[in-house]
């Protein structure tokens, strides 16, 4: 487990270009696997298509990223990322054999499916937008079709004693809101952890202001974002909503994700390389939506800006870096 250090700044020291940077794709593969299994109206499966992707039924248009199967990879890559930011484990709450567990926005449930396969004993409930699961789980783990910013129904019998999310930043409407319905399906004593990407890109050299497509890029992303409703930029606001929606104990830990393999040290360039990767295909499905939809630009357009950012971020000259917020709190009693 990674240990803590002074609540709310980095945990990682200011990351140093290595002077011998190489590629540093070699010799950091992996592949993952995962299996699901759940009951499911047709109209679920009706998905929409748009600009040559793929997007959710169910609640049509409430969600911007498509949910085909390179967005599946994507996805995978990203559950990834997150175990080796946090050097293998899956949350950083101090949870003590918890029974009940809810995964909001679970995406393909592998978080679901590694949790319920370390904690035997816990019922995990995974729920998302999509049926896009596999369909052999631990049977432990159930996955449903549903609308996290919608009433939850569970009665107070089937309350939870940990509820996790990630990367829901750009999906959530009304924040206060989810801490409080969260905190309200918590047994006493439960958790919710958040872990969310801060859309914003860093270099501590100078070098993002070299980058000038990918530097404008995040800009009209985060607008695009906030007039659609759900802004990105917010993983900086989490912990005073959870202290405002009346959690304890809340704490907050940041950690710098360099984008390619440009940082010393075998553990960040390995983090550096699959995060690059994920980064270049997370550019198309989160610039097609808001840019078109929202911002007006033609595919024309957006597919010139697409592939101009990914120039940048595949730049060796630039030392980038993002900022993952990890926030987690407790329910008196």
């Amino acid at each position: 487990m990674c240990q803590p250090i002074t609540d709310g700044e980095h945990h990682d020291p200011e990351l140093e270009p290595d002077s011998d940077p190489g590629d540093g794709d070699s010799g950091y593969g992996g592949s993952i696997a995962g299996s699901w299994s759940a009951s499911l109206a047709s109209s679920v499966l009706n998905y929409q298509y748009e600009n040559g992707r793929r997007y959710h039924a169910y609640r049509e248009g409430q969600y911007i990223l498509p949910n085909d199967e390179d967005e599946q990879k994507r996805l995978d890559m990203l559950h990834h990322i997150y175990k080796l930011i946090l050097r293998g484990n899956l949350f950083l709450a101090p949870l003590n054999q918890p029974q009940r567990v809810l995964d909001i926005g679970c995406g393909t449930g592998l978080w679901c499916i590694e949790f319920a396969d370390e904690f035997h004993s816990a019922s995990i409930i995974g729920t998302d937008l999509s049926p896009i699961q596999p369909d052999w789980v631990p049977p432990n783990c159930k996955f449903y079709v549903d609308d996290y910013e919608s009433e939850w129904a569970y009665p107070p019998s089937e309350h939870f004693d940990y509820i996790h999310g990630r990367a829901l930043c750009g999906s959530v409407a009304d924040w206060p809101r989810l801490f409080t319905q969260a905190l309200s399906h918590l047994n006493p004593g439960g958790w919710m952890e958040l872990q969310e990407y801060h859309c914003q890109v860093y270099s501590d050299d100078g070098s993002l202001d070299q980058a000038i497509y990918l530097k404008e890029w995040v800009e009209e992303m985060n607008e695009g974002s906030k007039r659609f409703g759900k802004e990105l930029k917010t993983a900086n606001r989490l912990k005073n909503y959870m202290l405002d929606a009346g959690y304890v104990d809340v704490r907050e830990e940041i950690f710098k994700c360099p984008i390619g393999p440009w940082a010393k040290g075998k553990r960040y360039k390995e983090l550096g390389t699959y995060y690059r990767a994920q980064f270049v295909d997370a550019v198309e499905p989160f610039t097609l939506a808001i840019f078109t939809r929202v911002l007006g630009y033609t595919i024309e357009q957006a597919l010139v800006t697409i592939e101009r950012v990914k120039q940048d971020l595949i730049n060796p000259n630039f030392h980038l870096y993002v900022d993952y917020h990890f926030v987690w709190g407790k329910k008196p009693g």
